[in-house]
């Protein structure tokens, strides 16, 4: 129906104003509104109270000139490094993170609280737990998202760790090959303008070393800083002794189980980094059609198309006649050594078995049959196939035994099979053979065409698949174990996602290349025998040995060419980062040797790891795990999430949005962060574009949070979902509700004096007040929450129980509940009671919070005295809590419920009537017992009402004040305010006379909106829903209003 059709609508009951009958689920729904709309109204009235009471009596103030802050002073730690701080200083009046993270770490090293607490040597009796940690790069420093890695693993150990179990936290870092090998190079080209080569293997390698100490020493400096409880007395990198043994062992067994063979087959090249890559560690880039690209290696301005086929033609030998093939990549055309037709197109039968020749080097190409290469309906039914450099072309030259001819060079040219092109780079050949295919006439014409682009994921560069003599591994044995771990149970996966991925990725067995033509990493233990007087092919298998070591590589050799002499070439390249890193569960234990760790501590019990590693790491790590020891590495694979910043992008150096854990934890300033940017390995061209990120970003800098309000705020994020927005804002609060824990437990201690001893024992003494058993009931429900949830990795949970058990009802409720019951002068009992209780409280609260915030926690509990029954040195090692059935106490929580309705109803009648100070509240009962409930807690009732003067609580039939109004709490008590006297009642009756006149007015708007013609069929339901629902509402807040009214009109006829 036309817009211009609403005008000849017909008047319809909503149109008119008039509303139909209401349904009782309808006046259901309203008087929810309505009742919300009191709220609403209440909420104002306070908070124009508040502006009444600063502008209406106060005398005018003559103007101050805004005070500058004083500056924070800087923190020193004179605590020596290794022993105690010392707790007998006086509390500072504010939480300072610098102040209380100082010195605990290298004490609680120091203690040994981070190696494994075994029974006489043995396991705990309530088992072990152990986490190998994912080991980060030695490219650089950690970043946000290893930041969320370790809180997760470290409130898990040290949750552990409290439970009496016997934990071993393992930490260590990855050589990173590739990546570190090319920061050295760009840092050695930046400051040098040389290249590894002007160097030579060895000097190189150990340039190389020198980066891995500085950066792994950075990299362990911000994991104390992160507090993380590793062992450190175990740490490993993937190129120390042991690891190198059991990487050697491990190529040697694999080899003598014919699982590593060597092949000349295609591979991932990157001619940015000169080496071979995994199909792991190149992205398929997706372009919608024709797209200009820039490559690294060529000049930024420069750029070559992408997302197009070039159709051409090739001339039949003896024959005038043509036939048209296409492709994405024309410039291979020069490696074409066959074109495929399907057997049964009638169009080519009369050309099978003969050839095409090449227009640019002097070659026949054979016309070939193929039904599985070539779909007759799709183009021209013609497909060229250039074997040496597609994966596809690879597999039907296998078939068809076609010439495998290799075009390029390892930087990136051409060779000499390329004929006149030899020499030039591969995308200015792009350019130039489709000129030189039009000169010829052979050119048809370029069409846009949707494609994936391989994009090497460390260098951006375009990969190109090249014919190489590697060495590989064989992942069927491997994988297929892998799998039916995951089915049968023995290895958890989580999330659901994440498992679904194992079974699709791992299930398709691509064999796995090894090779890598880098200096850095682990040098292949494999061994060319060159005999002499032979043509000896490095291709062929027959020529290699393998051993632990020179010696027995030689010795094999010897047997296998007994009586010649021969010279022995260990293979150049390294073995793939990721060969290594898949021994690190049990390699790090002592394997292969049967050690005593190795007897403990493997199988682990859990990996942590982010979700885009499943498959470049952790599926290795259980292939290799099984094969070699028997065993699957660890019972369950954990998945989180991965950060993403504010906006939901993808952290990156070029976005200037990556973020450094010691930043958020210190504080950084927006040209500290710019700084950062310059001194980095950015390309200079991009250092300006992440410049604005980081304006746009935090545009005031990074404010100092702490590491506690860092850790609790990683964990807090849903982290099995796929992608978590890390907003710095919501550190910044944690970093407040850890200010909060100070203040209370400040608070506290002064509140129970020095002269305080806890009970030997946290039991019930029979004398608690109805305040005390309901907190320790909260504090049990907490304590079950939350122990539950960390046994089931719910983070989110755990964090949000604890976090509302501390602020809403321990700091906001009972400390304020109980401040006359322990003030001077009050009933010696119940202080004494209340103050055992909040010791518990405070005791077990922070034992609670230990594993996700470990410095805040340990300094506080270190304040508090402690119990005969226990003498722990430090809360990293106490008991946890558990859950007591004597503390389990549902009817507490039900009366103390009631008693905060009580004061909910009286603090809303206070806002309703703008008395916002020395407000006079009654409390009416109609039976004994809520007489007496409620009398025994009228001093609490004061503390949760802001500006009551007094509360009195009147027995059944005892008189109410004479201008009072009412609010009911229940069927047997009503809470009365005292408002004659304490407002202007014409004035306030004045106030809410201009209110109804405006959402009249609101009304009268909205209603206009439904009378349009035609509002019912033209209008959207949604529409139409969202007015009623506008119009309901204003009817409410008028009632509500009206109500009001009729209230001080009451209240005014009996003055």
């Amino acid at each position: 129906m036309a817009i211009e059709d609403n005008l000849n609508a017909a008047p319809t009951p909503e149109s008119t104003g008039t509303p139909p009958p209401l349904t009782k689920n309808q006046e259901k729904n309203e008087a929810k509104r309505k009742a919300k709309m009191e709220k609403f109204l209440a909420k104002k009235a306070a908070q124009e109270a508040k502006g009444a009471e600063a502008t209406g009596n106060a005398k005018p103030k003559e103007k101050k000139t805004k005070s500058v802050p004083k500056p924070k002073d800087t923190f020193v730690n004179t605590t020596p490094e290794g022993e105690k701080k010392d707790m007998t200083l006086e509390m500072a009046g504010s939480y300072d993170p610098v102040a209380v993270e100082s010195a605990w770490y290298s004490w609680w090293e120091k203690q040994g609280y981070f190696q494994p607490i075994t029974d006489n040597g043995e396991i705990s009796a309530k088992g072990s737990f152990v986490i190998t940690a994912p080991p980060p790069n030695v490219t650089g420093k950690l970043h946000i998202g290893h930041a969320m890695g370790i809180s997760i693993q470290d409130a898990l150990v040290r949750w552990n760790r409290m439970r009496g179990v016997t934990t071993l936290f393992v930490p260590g870092t990855d050589h990173a090959g590739i990546s570190t090998q090319a920061v050295v190079e760009n840092q050695v080209w930046k400051q040098f303008g040389k290249t590894r080569h002007d160097y030579g293997r060895g000097p190189f390698v150990d340039m190389v070393w020198d980066w891995k100490h500085k950066y792994g020493d950075i990299i362990m400096k911000q994991m104390r800083r992160m507090g993380t409880s590793y062992d450190w007395t175990r740490e490993r990198f993937t190129m120390d002794d042991m690891m190198t043994r059991a990487t050697k062992e491990t190529f040697v067994r694999l080899f003598d189980d014919g699982i590593i063979y060597r092949s000349n087959r295609l591979v991932n090249w990157c001619h940015r980094l000169n080496t071979s890559l995994s199909n792991l560690e190149v992205e398929k880039v997706e372009i919608p059609g024709r797209t200009m690209m820039s490559v690294p290696g060529y000049p930024s301005e420069e750029k070559f198309e992408f997302g197009v086929l070039v159709h051409f033609a090739y001339e039949i030998e003896g024959s005038s006649e043509r036939i048209v093939v296409a492709t994405t990549r024309i410039e291979t055309m020069l490696g074409d050594t066959a074109i495929a037709v399907h057997p049964d197109d009638a169009r080519y039968k009369h050309l099978h078995g003969k050839f095409a020749r090449h227009p640019f080097v002097d070659r026949r190409i054979p016309i070939i049959t193929d039904s599985e290469a070539v779909d007759m309906e799709y183009g021209t039914g013609a497909v060229k196939m250039t074997p040496a450099h597609d994966p596809n072309d690879y597999e039907v030259g296998k078939r068809h035994n076609l010439e495998f001819i290799n075009l390029l060079n390892d930087d990136g040219t051409y060779n000499q099979n390329a004929g006149p092109y030899c020499g030039m780079l591969r995308f200015h050949i792009r350019k130039q053979i489709i000129e030189d295919i039009k000169a010829k006439g052979l050119y048809v014409d370029t069409t846009s065409n949707p494609m994936e682009v391989p994009v090497c994921t460390k260098s951006g560069d375009i990969i190109e698949p090249l014919m190489k003599p590697q060495w590989w591994v064989n992942i069927r044995p491997l994988a297929e174990p892998a799998l039916e771990a995951v089915r049968d149970g023995r290895l958890e996966i989580t999330p659901m996602a994440a498992e679904k991925d194992w079974f699709h990725k791992l299930g398709k067995f691509q064999d796995w290349c090894l090779s890598r033509q880098l200096w850095w990493g682990h040098q292949i233990p494999a061994y060319f025998v060159r005999v002499a007087g032979q043509e000896c092919d490095s291709g062929d298998i027959n020529y290699w040995v393998v051993g632990r070591d020179d010696a027995e590589a030689r010795k094999r050799a010897e047997e296998k060419f007994p009586g010649v002499a021969f010279e022995l070439e260990q293979d150049p390249d390294v073995l793939d980062t990721w060969f290594s890193s898949g021994l690190w569960p049990f390699a790090l234990m002592g394997w292969p040797d049967n050690t005593d760790d190795f007897e403990k501590y493997y199988p682990t019990s859990l990996l942590e790891t982010g979700n885009d590693i499943l498959f470049f790491w952790v599926a290795r790590m259980v292939m290799l795990g099984m094969h070699l020891t028997g065993k699957v590495p660890f019972a369950k694979v954990f998945c989180h999430a991965m950060i993403r910043d504010a906006n939901g992008r993808k952290m990156s150096k070029s976005l200037g949005n990556v973020i450094d854990p010691i930043d958020v934890i210190q504080g950084i300033s927006l040209d500290d962060l710019h700084a950062k940017l310059e001194s980095g390995n950015l390309d200079p061209r991009e250092v300006s574009k992440a410049k604005e990120g980081q304006v746009k970003d935090f545009p005031e800098g990074i404010p100092e949070c702490g590491t506690d309000a860092l850790r609790f705020a990683l964990c807090a994020y849903p982290l099995a979902s796929s992608d978590i927005k890390l907003d710095i804002q919501r550190v910044d609060g944690y970093r407040k509700f850890c200010n909060k824990l100070w203040n209370a437990t400040r608070f506290a201690l002064m509140k129970l004096g020095d002269d305080f001893v806890p009970q030997a024992e946290a039991q019930l003494t029979g004398r608690e007040s109805l305040a005390e058993l309901w907190i320790l009931h909260r504090l049990n429900v907490a304590i079950r929450d939350v122990n539950a949830a960390l046994a089931d990795m719910n983070f989110m949970v755990a964090t949000t129980a604890i976090y509302g058990f501390w602020l809403n009802e321990l700091c906001d409720i009972f400390i304020e509940y109980i401040k006359p019951v322990i003030a001077p002068g009050a009933n010696p009992e119940a202080c004494s009671s209340a103050q055992q209780t909040l010791y518990t409280c405070l005791d077990q609260g922070l034992r609670m919070l230990h594993p996700l915030m470990p410095f805040v926690t340990e300094e506080l509990w270190q304040r508090l005295p402690r119990r005969a029954s226990e003498n722990e040195p430090s809360i990293s090692i106490a008991a946890y809590p558990e859950p007591r059935s004597d503390y389990e106490n549902a009817k507490a929580e039900s009366d103390f419920k009631f008693v905060m309705d009580i004061a909910t109803a009286g603090r809303s009648l206070a806002a309703a009537y703008n008395i916002v100070a020395k407000s006079e509240f009654y409390i009416s009962n109609s039976s004994d017992a809520s007489y007496a409930l409620t009398s025994s807690l009228s001093e609490g009732i004061v503390t949760m009402i802001s500006g009551c003067q007094s509360v009195t609580v009147l027995r059944s039939g005892e008189a109410i004040p004479a201008g009072c109004v009412v609010s009911s709490v229940g069927d047997e008590v009503a809470i009365h305010l005292l408002v004659r006297g304490k407002v202007d009642i014409g004035q306030e009756i004045s106030k809410i006379e201009d209110k109804i006149s405006k959402v009249e007015q609101l009304k009268d708007g909205a209603v206009k909106r439904t009378q349009v013609p035609k509002y019912e069929t033209v209008v959207p339901q949604s529409v139409r829903e969202a007015n009623a629902s506008k119009i309901s509402n204003y009817d409410a807040e008028i009632e509500v209003l009206q109500n009001s009214i009729k209230e001080f009109l009451v209240l005014k006829d009996g003055e």
